[in-house]
């Protein structure tokens, strides 16, 4: 298989729809009116040299390559910044051109190392292959005068240098930088002959602003800026398209490979979701998959104290199956479950189901979208009638106003953010509605215009205030409401949101937050124009998690912002599969397309296709599932890859439930803290080693490519086809592909779905069906998928969780850019440089309270647990506000989070924790414990120890 090769064009495409006709070279060209002439020269297939030039950022003028002759006009313009007019005749090969070209040319190369042959970049560097095409063959200019060629190398970024030797000055990495990823990091210091690269203030790489996203890297003409791995390895031979396995957005990647050995991801340009971006974890963050502490061999033990034993695959297949067939025998179908993973394949996932409901006869199957979007699926079905978000994410370069509540997308949705961020510098105004200051508030050429750091817990209290002031002022957009949506409920709930306690004067002191701020960004949001709303964590894991994604989808309706681009109510999914878990029936009570196990029609389609009578009743949840082992009759689980024990909240009861267990068996890359409490340990693969599809935030199905074989010597689909039949459940699928087959042909809003259409046209988005063959990028266009838009009534209910002398502070958490979840992946890469540790953040009043200093070790308490971190002083979280991540399992952060949760799905209540921070000699004892107990695990694996 050779290399996915890409059209670079130049410049990037004009969204006119007007054509105009020039001639190129003798060539009768038409295309959209305000393309360049290189880009018009290109689609003609005439290529005119260039180096400063690409399709990802906006001309730029300055190499001095491309210049062409126009007739009528004089000089010789730069193709990449001129457009096209009606009737132009161009030249881009004349005698006259041939020379001033080979001059400029002469004149880069008289500065640069003549080290071709040794270059890394030897075969893949556009200023080897333009001096080619100008025919340079000699340079009259020597090396006696002033040149860069002693410039010191930067080698501190872990995945890149910077050769600054190399370097030409064509500003793409700088443009790359802003125009791209919008950080700014880069800049042109110095004038003329002195002028460099610089990363912020002169300063290296590792110690700048920049993120690693890689756009530099990607845009660098040379050497300059080069993968650490293509300097290693040499440049790679063949590629493969898939999809990032780490967030929601769903970024395509070309795997590019020598052998079996990936050289290097790059973004690509035809990525529906990315369009050729990326960030530092999908960029590169991919050497997980050979980390030396990944388990390749099924493990064994009798019991949890004592050492894991490599066995072979059907040895540990047949303990699986003969264990849970025992368990059933003595206490019953619905003693064991199982849960699936939103890191595995939608195919994988969807076998995972299919095992449980007919293999093991029962629903007790949930996955860990139940711990994070749960409420998404309830809130937006009930309201909208479709348990998904409403937009592609190209819908934000269309958006006016933006409300981004609980989350935080720069370092969780880090490539959609670079896009949202491009928006704002464009002109769309930025509400932020969070306890912390994340750095959407204010970040290079971007300021929120209202920032709501409201008192964790008070969502609904805030979103019903937004909505009072829009009915009451007179903001509501009668006519959507009247053609669109339920009249009946609308008055209803109208009604109940301009009841004085949902004023801003009455939430305002409740939440924290000034009501002329509530009602400022009301104002701005009912009246701003297309109005878009993201939210993330923060919305959902809260004990109204529920009532506060129905709030966000009555704010949506009431304002009339769905239905078309620019708008929409859009989950920021966490993972890269947690929309595509859910769509595949990993819920208890639902089977794919979110039909009800009870409804006996949809029952019926499945039991006749799978052969095997399936229970109407809907099974346990995950929390029933730990309360059932506490209480005897939940006896096994089945969990692939996911780490339940240090991710899910409130890890003493976790721990209790597991120990209670006769026969737990994990899935995964790696021994993970679950692995601790497993009888079996069944090795799994990564994305790179299969084939599938992910469904990203969007809804957007993306292919996932086999790179390499898998080194566990299964992929995670046949693992469960091996269990299915080891316990009398066959299920026979040749390639995934039949599996998808199976699911478009039970689920509604999959019919049109193929391996085929998605490798004809990239991805779709579901809805995809008869009515839409290629997806559905906007959703509820014409009418909302249950009809009539519901209003809910949202009433804001106090958690349970309450601060007090014991307990004054709210502890929140969330998520790093470099880290990834709970760090099973990133935490074995040299993202690890960036973040070694989870930290307390807390604010400079709060710790002078307590004697803390920034650095300082600090316990954390509450009323489940304690834990030990350093702390960091700042006021990115209010007074009376601790925040942390969870990325780290030696940090435990779940060990003092409470079983609180949503009153609809029994999402858990992470974003709000009573607890008390104090001053502490280091990490606790437990702590040091865990690390020798991780040490110990690894040798009992046989994995190496450092």
């Amino acid at each position: 298989m050779p290399l996915v090769l890409e059209t670079d064009y130049g410049t990037p495409a004009s969204a006119s729809t007007e054509a105009v006709g020039l001639t190129i070279d003798g060539t009768r060209v038409t295309v959209p009116a305000g393309t360049s002439i290189m880009r018009a020269a290109m689609a003609a297939g005439i290529q005119v040299p260039k180096l400063c030039a690409t399709d990802s950022v906006d001309a730029f003028g300055s190499c001095r390559l491309c210049l062409v002759e126009i007739a009528g006009r004089a000089g010789t313009p730069a193709s990449c910044t001129t457009p096209v007019a009606a009737g132009m005749v161009v030249s881009t090969q004349t005698e006259r051109l041939k020379q001033v070209r080979k001059g400029v040319m002469e004149l880069y190369i008289s500065d640069h190392p003549l080290d071709c042959l040794t270059c890394a970049a030897n075969g893949d560097c556009e200023l080897q292959d333009m001096a080619g095409a100008v025919g340079l063959r000699e340079v009259r200019y020597g090396y006696a005068g002033e040149n860069h060629l002693a410039e010191a190398k930067d080698e501190s970024n872990p995945y890149f240098t910077f050769d600054p030797a190399k370097c030409i000055v064509c500003s793409r990495c700088v443009r790359a930088c802003e125009e791209v990823q919008g950080t700014f990091a880069l800049t042109i210091q110095g004038r003329g002959f002195e002028s460099k690269v610089s990363a912020g203030m002169a300063e290296r790489f590792i110690e700048s602003e920049c993120v690693s996203c890689g756009a530099c890297v990607q845009a660098c003409p040379t050497a300059t800026l080069m993968e650490k791995t293509v300097i290693e390895t040499g440049l790679p031979e063949h590629s493969v398209v898939t999809t990032c396995a780490y967030c929601g957005v769903g970024c395509n990647f070309k795997a590019e490979m020598r052998g079996e050995e990936v050289v290097r991801m790059v973004p690509a340009k035809d990525g529906k979701a990315n369009h050729g971006h990326s960030c530092v974890k999908g960029r590169f963050a991919w050497g997980y998959a050979n980390h030396r502490e990944r388990i390749l061999k099924p493990m064994m033990r009798e019991r949890i104290d004592q050492p894991w034993r490599e066995v072979s695959w059907d040895e540990a297949i047949g303990r699986v199956a003969s264990e849970f067939k025992r368990l059933q025998q003595t206490h019953g179908v619905r003693s064991i479950g199982g849960i699936t993973s939103s890191r595995c394949t939608n195919e994988e996932t969807y076998l995972v189901q299919k095992l449980v409901r007919g293999g093991f006869g029962n629903n007790n199957i949930d996955t860990c979208a139940r711990v994070c979007h749960s409420p998404t699926g309830y809130g937006l079905k009930a309201t909208f009638g479709a348990s998904a978000g409403t937009q592609d994410f190209d819908s934000v370069e269309q958006a006016d106003v933006v409300i981004v509540i609980g989350a935080n997308p720069t370092d969780a949705h880090p490539v959609f953010a670079s896009r949202l961020k491009k928006r704002l510098r464009q002109g769309a105004r930025l509400i932020v509605i969070d306890p912390r200051r994340i750095d959407l508030v204010r970040t290079p050429h971007v300021e929120a215009a209202h920032h709501l750091a409201l008192r964790p817990g008070t969502n609904a209290a805030i979103l019903n205030a937004l909505a009072h002031t829009i009915v009451t002022e007179g903001l509501v957009n009668e006519a959507f409401i009247r053609e669109r949506c339920d009249l009946s409920a609308f008055a209803h709930w109208a009604a109940f949101v301009s009841e004085p306690q949902n004023s801003p004067e009455a939430v305002g002191p409740v939440a924290g937050v000034s009501p002329d701020e509530i009602r400022g960004a009301a104002r701005l949001f009912a009246t701003g124009g297309n109005g878009a709303i993201y939210y993330g964590l923060g919305v959902t894991e809260h004990s109204q998690g529920s009532t506060a994604v129905m709030a966000i989808a009555n704010l949506a309706m009431v304002t009339g912002n769905i239905g078309r681009p620019g708008v929409g109510v859009n989950p920021l999914r966490g993972q890269n599969n947690v929309q595509g878990s859910c769509d595949m029936g990993s819920f208890p009570h639902e089977f794919s397309g979110y039909r009800h196990v009870s409804d006996d029609g949809v029952r019926a389609t499945f039991e006749e296709l799978w052969g095997r009578p399936l229970d109407a009743e809907p099974g346990l949840r995950i929390v029933n599932m730990f309360d059932a082992a506490l209480d005897g009759s939940f006896k096994g689980l089945y969990v692939q890859g996911e780490d339940i024990l240090q991710s899910d909240p409130n890890t003493h009861h976790v721990v209790a439930a597991l120990a209670a267990m006769e026969c737990v068996v994990v899935q995964d890359l790696f021994l993970n803290e679950t692995s601790s409490y497993a009888h079996v340990f069944l090795p799994g693969a990564t994305f790179l080693e299969k084939d599938g599809t992910f469904t990203n935030a969007e809804r957007r199905i993306n292919r996932v490519r086999r790179v390499m074989a898998p080194r566990n010597g299964m992929a995670d689909w046949e693992v469960t086809l091996a269990i299915g039949k080891a316990m009398g459940f066959e299920m026979s699928y040749g390639h995934p592909a039949e599996v998808m087959d199976e699911i478009a042909r039970l689920t509604p809003s999959f019919a049109g779905v193929s391996y085929d259409l998605l490798d004809r046209v990239g991805s779709v988005q579901w809805p995809c069906n008869a009515a839409a063959p290629v997806g559905t990028p906007v959703m509820h266009a014409e009418a909302f998928q249950r009809g009539k838009g519901n209003f809910m009534i949202t009433e804001y209910v106090p958690t349970d969780e309450k601060v007090g002398p014991r307990f004054p502070l709210l502890l929140t958490t969330g998520r790093i850019l470099t880290q990834y979840n709970v760090g099973a992946q990133t935490r074995r890469t040299a993202n690890i440089v960036w973040h070694e540790e989870d930290v307390l953040e807390i604010h400079p009043h709060d710790a002078e309270e307590r004697g803390v200093r920034d650095g300082d070790w600090v316990r954390l308490d509450s009323r489940t647990g304690a834990t030990t971190l350093r702390a960091r002083v700042t006021d990115r979280v209010a007074p009376g506000v601790v925040y942390t991540t969870f990325h780290h399992p030696v940090t435990q952060a779940n060990v003092v989070t409470t079983d609180y949760s949503d009153w609809a799905t029994n999402c858990p209540e992470y974003k709000v924790t009573a607890v008390q921070v104090a001053p502490s000699n280091g990490p606790s004892d437990w702590q040091r414990e865990y690390g020798e107990h991780a040490r110990r695990n690894l040798r009992i694996a046989g994995a190496p120890v450092e």
